[in-house]
């Protein structure tokens, strides 16, 4: 029994040493149906939690054919959204209930 407490505590102790790096967090906002930054650099081969508001007060639906991604975002609300590791090159997203203003990309180095 104490070489079960004595591993479990020693599991915990490094478990500890081993833990994530934090996911980094960029921040995209809806105004007036459209998207700022309507241009996104992120690091290649990591992978990123994409935050978007929305302060319009209509819904909205991000979509991205490229990312394989859509969630629709509430009037006032947000969304969290988890992209990555991606692939150096561009990825293109829009909102699809106003496509011809909310438009952006994704540019990943």
């Amino acid at each position: 029994m104490k070489y079960f407490i004595t591993l479990a505590l020693l599991w915990l102790i490094i478990g500890n040493g081993f833990a994530a790096a934090e996911i980094p967090t960029v921040e995209l906002t809806i105004k007036d149906h459209r998207f700022n930054p309507s241009e996104l650099e992120l690091p290649a081969n990591q992978k990123v939690k994409l935050v978007v508001h929305n302060h319009d007060n209509t819904p909205e639906e991000f979509e991205s054919y490229d990312l394989n991604r859509e969630k629709i975002v509430t009037a006032g609300g947000k969304i969290t959204l988890f992209v990555g590791p991606l692939t150096p090159g561009e990825y293109k997203f829009f909102g699809e209930f106003n496509p011809e203003s909310a438009q952006g990309k994704i540019i990943v180095r």
